[in-house]
């Protein structure tokens, strides 16, 4: 499914391992019709400075039983594993050498939706956690900014990429996708984690 250039390097200058992998998926434009199709998108409701906001996303989240998922507010309770989605699992998995039980999928369906800043830092994630951030669709940029020094580091995820973060990236390193004016097209996003069941 999968072909894989050699290790990149790590984008971060410290305090982590970020590493993006230009891959080539089989058929990416296939992958991404059928992802963008047939997940069960929603769009929740999450908390920002005590007050409830509709999330400027739609997403979805998968995963094993027992592994729900609780950010800004939002608890999720998994939905059932669909082939796509294991099937990318595992290659993420042989890719960086860490397991899976769990994804968050994120559709952006233009310029207009956005994550703002955040570490991938919750306890359920455990102690630095990997994760496996695969990108199909629209080009999007992914900022990344040091906690402490403010330090910055700006990746474009091409269409059918895998982005790892591992080691204490999520200690000292928060992330976001910004709005943008020349994106129309949509995005979608598959941020494959392990929960600490």
């Amino acid at each position: 499914m999968l072909k894989v250039e050699e290790a990149p390097p790590n984008l971060l200058p410290r305090d982590g391992v970020v590493s993006l992998y230009s891959t080539s998926f089989g058929d990416p434009d296939s992958l991404f019709t059928s992802l963008e199709k047939t997940l069960a998108w929603t769009q929740n409701q999450i908390v920002v400075f005590n007050k409830l906001h509709n999330e400027p996303r739609l997403s979805a989240w998968y995963g094993d039983p027992g592994c729900s998922y609780t950010y800004s507010g939002v608890t999720l309770q998994p939905l059932t594993w669909t082939e796509p989605l294991r099937a990318i699992k595992r290659t993420c998995e042989e890719l960086c050498g860490a397991t899976f039980n769990s994804v968050l999928a994120n559709l952006y369906r233009d310029g207009n939706d956005s994550m703002g800043w955040h570490a991938d830092d919750e306890p359920e994630l455990g102690p630095n956690p990997t994760i496996a951030s695969v990108s199909f669709g629209a080009e999007r940029r992914f900022d990344l900014r040091h906690k402490v020094t403010k330090e910055r580091v700006q990746v474009v995820l091409p269409h059918g990429s895998i982005l790892i973060m591992s080691g204490e990236t999520q200690s000292h390193w928060m992330h976001s996708i910004a709005k943008t004016k020349k994106v129309c097209e949509p995005r979608v996003n598959l941020t494959y984690r392990m929960i600490q069941i």
